[in-house]
């Protein structure tokens, strides 16, 4: 993937910008993969990408879907796992009474919605739905007259930082968010992903440094289907 933004960002045989350090180039491509999953998972604007929409958004981003996770669930309050990024769906275990196990939908509210007293919206044993909010760190729930226990939980984990340390001077360098990065990590997304994301590192750089064919990079993503 390096290998591919140098040839895109210098073009062929220029070597325009071949200052660029491994670092800058592996910030890049990081940056690139997390707007492309964004992009795919939770646009902001509604557009024709989203989550799942098709088989192609499907594969683009199905490795970092973590599975139903079981997660206990304490007083009512639950801590995300550390690699959380987005929520997907959920369902608890609930107990009432001589009933325990027994499987409910979340349903995630904002903090201004009037759920709370509202015998429509509220949670319900008998209906099998509990309100849940986000909290900091944690997901908190709202149950009447009955209890949570534990959350089966589908996300989107954050992916790992893919770099090229090994290949810098020295063999490592200093991650921006702590510690020290050596050898090497590949992206984990498939590779038909790849130069996609490489088309959008190239984009990023060429606008940061002001590049006279940033429009024509631009013009390249808009065929991917990834504006």
């Amino acid at each position: 993937m390096q290998y591919d933004l140098k040839v895109k960002l210098n073009k062929v045989d220029s070597q325009q910008y071949r200052n660029l350090l491994i670092p800058e180039l592996d910030w890049a491509l990081n940056s690139a993969e997390e707007l492309f999953i964004k992009m795919i998972s939770k646009p902001r604007l509604k557009n024709h990408l989203g989550f799942e929409t098709s088989q192609r958004t499907i594969d683009d981003i199905r490795v970092i879907v973590e599975e139903p996770l079981s997660i206990p669930i304490v007083n009512n309050f639950l801590s995300l796992p550390d690699n959380y990024w987005h929520y997907i769906s959920s369902e608890v275990l609930m107990d009432k009474g001589g009933c325990t196990g027994v499987i409910g939908k979340v349903r995630i509210q904002q903090h201004d919605d009037e759920f709370k007293g509202n015998p429509f919206e509220e949670s319900s044993f008998e209906w099998r739905e509990v309100n849940a909010n986000f909290v900091g760190n944690t997901l908190k729930f709202y149950t009447e007259g009955f209890t949570v226990t534990a959350l089966n939980l589908v996300h989107l984990r954050r992916p790992l930082f893919m770099h090229n340390a090994e290949d810098f001077r020295g063999g490592e360098y200093n991650k921006l968010s702590g510690g020290v990065l050596t050898g090497k990590q590949d992206c984990e997304l498939p590779d038909h992903t790849h130069r996609e994301i490489v088309d959008i590192a190239v984009l990023l750089i060429t606008g940061e440094l002001q590049a006279a064919d940033y429009q024509l990079k631009q013009a390249k993503i808009s065929l991917n289907e990834i504006k």
